[in-house]
C-alpha cells in the first residue's frame, strides 16, 4: 500500500457501510482521516464504524435522497468533526435489468433518485461549508457505463452520466477556490450490488473488460484516496478511468 497522507482531514463516505464505501473508509483511516459513514442502514454503518475503529470512524444514518435527511447529516458530522474537508458520493443501486421500453417509470426514478439526485443533495449541503474552510476534496463514484450505456440498464447508465456531468459543472464552479472535485469511472465490482443483477448482465459486463477480471474494491479505494488527497491540486472536473482497460476515452 502506498501512502497517502490525509492526517487530519475529515471525510464523509456516503454508502460508507458496505462494498466500495467500506474499502475507501478503510483506507481513509489507514491514511489518517476520521470518517463519518453516511448510510441509510445505521445498523450496519455501526457495525462497520466499530470494526475499522470507533476512534476514527462515526456512523450518522441518512437519506440522501431527503435534503433535510442530508441536511441533518452535514450538521451532526461538523459537530462531531468540526469540519468536512473530504465529500466522497459513493451511495447507489444497480436497478433491475431490462430493456427500456420494459422499465417501469417508478423504476427509472428510484434509480436516478438515488444516483443523481443523491450526489447533487449532498454537494449543495457540504460545499458552503467547505468554501468557509478554503478547502475540500469531493469524489464522485460514476462508473463506465455512464460513458458506454450499458444495456438493460438505461437508468443505471444515465444516472452515471449525470454524475459525470455533475462532476464538470461543480469542478468549473469551484475551481477559484481550493476545492477539486473528480469522478472515477470503475468497471464492475464484486459487491452487494450484483444482488441486483441478472447473471446474464454480470456475465455482460465480464467479457468487456480486457483484463479479464472485475475490479477490486481496493483498487478503487486507492484511486479515491490520492483524488481525496492535497496532491491532488490542479485536477479538477476530471473523470478518472478504472475499467480495466474497457474505457475508449
Amino acid at each position: 500500500m502506498n501512502t497517502i497522507d490525509l492526517n487530519h482531514r475529515c471525510a464523509v463516505v456516503t454508502g460508507g457501510a458496505q462494498g466500495i464505501g467500506r474499502a475507501i473508509a478503510e483506507r481513509f483511516v489507514a491514511s489518517g482521516a476520521k470518517v463519518a459513514l453516511w448510510d441509510h442502514d445505521v445498523a450496519l454503518a455501526e457495525r462497520t464504524a466499530k470494526e475499522i475503529g470507533d476512534d476514527a470512524t462515526i456512523a450518522v444514518a441518512v437519506d440522501v435522497t431527503d435534503p433535510a435527511a442530508v441536511d441533518r447529516a452535514r450538521d451532526a458530522t461538523l459537530q462531531a468533526f468540526g469540519k468536512i474537508d473530504i465529500l466522497v458520493n459513493n451511495a447507489g443501486i444497480a436497478g433491475v435489468n431490462k430493456t427500456v421500453w420494459e422499465t417501469d417509470y417508478a423504476e427509472w426514478q428510484r434509480v436516478l433518485k438515488l444516483n443523481l439526485d443523491g450526489p447533487f443533495l449532498c454537494c449543495k449541503s457540504v460545499v458552503p461549508s467547505m468554501i468557509a474552510h478554503k478547502y475540500g476534496r469531493i469524489v464522485n463514484i460514476a462508473s463506465i457505463a455512464g460513458k458506454e450505456g450499458n444495456p438493460n440498464a438505461a437508468h443505471y447508465s444515465a444516472s452515471k452520466a449525470g454524475v459525470i456531468a455533475l462532476t464538470k459543472s461543480l469542478g468549473k464552479e469551484l475551481a477559484a477556490y481550493d476545492i477539486a472535485v473528480n469522478a472515477v469511472t470503475p468497471a464492475a465490482a464484486r459487491t452487494a450490488i450484483f444482488d441486483q443483477m441478472t447473471q446474464q448482465h454480470i456475465d455482460f459486463m465480464l467479457s468487456k473488460i480486457p483484463k479479464g477480471r472485475f475490479v477490486l474494491v481496493e483498487e478503487v479505494a486507492a484511486l479515491v484516496a490520492w483524488l481525496a488527497s492535497e496532491d491532488c491540486a490542479f485536477s479538477t472536473g476530471a473523470v478518472f478511468d478504472i475499467s480495466g482497460g474497457r474505457a475508449t476515452y
